[in-house]
């Protein structure tokens, strides 16, 4: 009686489980498809970007080639939003290091004495560094009109071998 009981809670066990791959299966298998024609990198990073514009649709962005065109008029305030030890290495010449924690805390007197008409270029250190965004849009915030977002982040920016610098 036992081992009938313990095949029948086995026999039940083992369809739930084939019942929970084969749904799996079927609401992952574009996923799957994806990983196997080796696409599935592609299509995670469209769908990431699509979210980013979504979440943030009021912050302009640029890609490398806008930004190092804005980084030699050498007009624009560069603004690194990655943490002080990142900065500390390697940042775009110029660059304060300023995040959102920061401006939380201090508020436009991180910026003391910059105009709020006046271009600041905010980066972090990669394409998928959300930080960069995020202090932006708290830019934004505080009255600060003319704010871009640099998508490719500082390792773009030192793959491209533009300028870096290491003085604080």
């Amino acid at each position: 009686m036992i081992r009938r009981i313990l095949r029948q809670d086995l026999a039940w066990a083992g369809g739930i489980i084939l019942l929970a791959a084969a749904l799996g299966l079927g609401l992952q298998w574009q996923l799957l498809r994806l990983s196997w024609t080796g696409k599935l990198p592609a299509y995670l990073e469209t769908r990431r970007e699509k979210q980013l514009q979504e979440e943030f649709q009021g912050v302009p962005t640029l890609n490398l080639a806008q930004t190092y065109e804005i980084f030699q008029k050498g007009q624009a305030l560069f603004v690194d939003a990655r943490d002080a030890e990142e900065y500390a290495e390697l940042h775009l010449p110029g660059a304060v290091n300023l995040n959102r924690e920061r401006l939380d805390k201090e508020g436009v007197r991180a910026l003391a004495g910059v105009s709020a008409d006046r271009e600041i270029v905010v980066y972090c250190g990669t394409v998928s560094c959300d930080a960069a965004l995020r202090t932006a849009e708290k830019l934004q915030s505080l009255g600060y009109t003319r704010v871009l977002v640099f998508l490719g982040g500082f390792r773009a920016w030192d793959e491209a071998g533009y300028p870096a610098d290491t003085s604080k």
